[in-house]
């Protein structure tokens, strides 16, 4: 008599012919890094939908853990937030090296893992020169079995050439051994004001930019209507490219990153109060056909039933707009 394997739901869950398209859209990648991608993509409630949501929890780093954590003290335990990723059924959870190996034995396997592997902190003078430390390796991802590594580069800073050719050898070794590359690309420093980091010519701009240094998954900040550089203006002007409602501006990043065949994700930023207004954004972002979004403080700074709510009516978002 044939005694078969137990085979899961998740198991049984066949990739779908969204995600085999996303998949053939990198086509110089390995089975590894493809079968990475595969996990990233048919994890969670979003499985085969081809959006994500990630938990990103890197902000102890950049913030300090009081102002990170102190409104809602069950998240300074680094297993609080594998356990709400996995609760809320989330995509992916990104975290710094030590938050990862503080979880990595108790929930190995159970969610898929982005590695993010440089950070800045507000201590240091340096954070006014927009860059950030590399505080981990390729070798530490593949040791806590990350599916993908995170890294963020500031186009506009200074030290921004260095930051590119940083992630030209990271993602060259992770692509190597199997993994997905996410990158952080974030518009800052040089002669960018505040308001222009996040105008919509500099957010297309810096998501085209990390597109072309070979990220898989692409995140930036949601685009404003502002205009940062008077030559872009005029040929966005010239293009006859509309950008008056956020989903013309989200349209417009993800036109950007290789005419929509590269993930783009939007961040949700510091965290609000009014959870309406939140999700008239997420409603709007969706409708512009970005691919999900990477949601921290807005999520663990909540109570736990709160949080898991909120995430499940983003994803429920998500998934109508699939």
């Amino acid at each position: 008599m044939n005694v078969s394997t137990p085979i899961t739901a998740e198991r049984r869950l066949a990739i779908t012919p969204r995600v085999r398209e996303i998949l053939s859209w990198y086509e110089s990648d390995n089975p590894g890094t493809k079968g990475n991608l595969v996990r990233l993509l048919m994890h969670g409630k979003l499985a085969g939908t081809g959006k994500l949501v990630i938990l990103p929890v890197d902000q102890g780093f950049e913030h300090g853990p009081a102002r990170s954590f102190s409104v809602n003290p069950a998240a300074y335990d680094p297993h609080y937030h594998f356990q709400l990723a996995i609760d809320a059924g989330l995509n992916a959870y990104a975290a710094p090296l030590g938050m990862l190996e503080a979880g990595a034995d108790t929930f190995a396997g159970q969610i898929p893992t982005i590695l993010k592997m440089n950070s800045a902190n507000s201590l240091s003078r340096l954070n006014e020169d927009a860059d950030q430390a590399v505080t981990a390796s390729v070798e530490d991802a593949v040791r806590l079995g990350c599916s993908a590594i995170g890294f963020t580069i500031y186009p506009g800073s200074d030290v921004a050439y260095d930051q590119m050719e940083e992630i030209r050898e990271l993602a060259r070794e992770a692509k190597a051994f199997g993994l997905a590359v996410v990158i952080w690309s974030y518009a800052r420093g040089g002669t960018l004001t505040k308001e222009g980091e996040t105008s919509a010519d500099v957010i297309s701009y810096a998501a085209h930019i990390a597109a072309l240094l070979g990220a898989h998954i692409i995140k930036v900040k949601p685009p404003t209507d502002h205009f940062a550089l008077d030559a872009a203006k005029k040929a966005y002007k010239k293009g006859g490219i509309e950008l008056g409602t956020l989903s013309d501006r989200i349209r417009d990043v993800v036109r950007s990153c290789f005419n929509g065949r590269r993930i783009v994700i939007f961040s949700g930023g510091e965290a609000k109060s009014d959870t309406a207004a939140l999700l008239d954004e997420i409603r709007q972002i969706a409708a512009g056909g970005a691919f999900g979004s990477i949601m921290g403080r807005n999520a663990f700074q909540r109570p736990r039933d709160e949080a898991v709510k909120l995430l499940n009516d983003i994803m429920d978002i998500y998934a109508k707009a699939a």
